[in-house]
């Protein structure tokens, strides 16, 4: 069954799931459009709301990050079979998403005045990563170094998050938060990650 991941040739919001589809040695299409040349009329038309990532599975499709990862982790031995295993990290990456929504992408992307792109920087460096990463940190002290005291999908989600902030942003997220960066540390090791990040392009903003 033919399996595509449609998203741009960044890391942004699909990285995470491109470290799901490696880590269970799934084959498929990574599609990849460049920001320069979107929007592209012909794909904008497939997408149930015009945005990516997008992910087709044979006949079947789902759009949106989280549900498109969730899924994967189902397939992939990431996500618990207890209801409420899966409700604790279902909120712990709703969590991470509302700390990427808060970290405003887009809006520091195309920012051409330097002083708001700097105040924007100086709001995620100084109010919202210690906010969050305090309590992410705390969360992986008391789980074994996971956010479901193994590897599940949350720990995708969050790398994935966490390297996109901090090459757009230009930043060391992860400093001063020892567990935080040994969790990044683990899935970027997983075997079939590493390999496909040491053979992927360098992304750029």
């Amino acid at each position: 069954m033919a399996k595509k991941l449609h998203y741009f040739d960044v890391n942004g919001i699909a990285e995470s799931i491109r470290y799901i589809l490696h880590y269970g040695g799934q084959k498929f299409e990574d599609i990849k459009y460049k920001g320069s040349e979107w929007p592209i009329e012909s794909v904008k038309n497939i997408l149930p709301y015009g945005q990516l990532p997008f992910y087709e599975e044979g006949n079947k499709s789902l759009n949106q990050s989280v549900a498109i990862a969730r899924y994967l982790a189902s397939q992939t031995g990431l996500l618990p079979s207890d209801p409420w295993e899966q409700a604790v990290l279902d909120a712990i990456v709703l969590t991470i998403s509302d700390f990427w929504n808060k970290t405003k992408p887009a809006e520091y992307i195309n920012e051409q005045d330097p002083t708001k792109k700097a105040a924007i920087r100086a709001h995620i460096y100084n109010e919202l990563i210690p906010y969050y990463f305090s309590r992410f940190e705390k969360h992986l002290k008391a789980n074994n170094g996971h956010f479901g005291g193994k590897l599940t999908w949350a720990d995708f989600m969050f790398v994935g998050t966490l390297e996109a902030v901090n090459l757009i942003y230009n930043l060391n997220a992860d400093n001063g938060y020892p567990t935080i960066a040994a969790l990044l540390k683990t899935v970027r090791n997983l075997p079939k990650v590493k390999e496909y990040i040491a053979n992927r392009k360098p992304y750029a903003f």
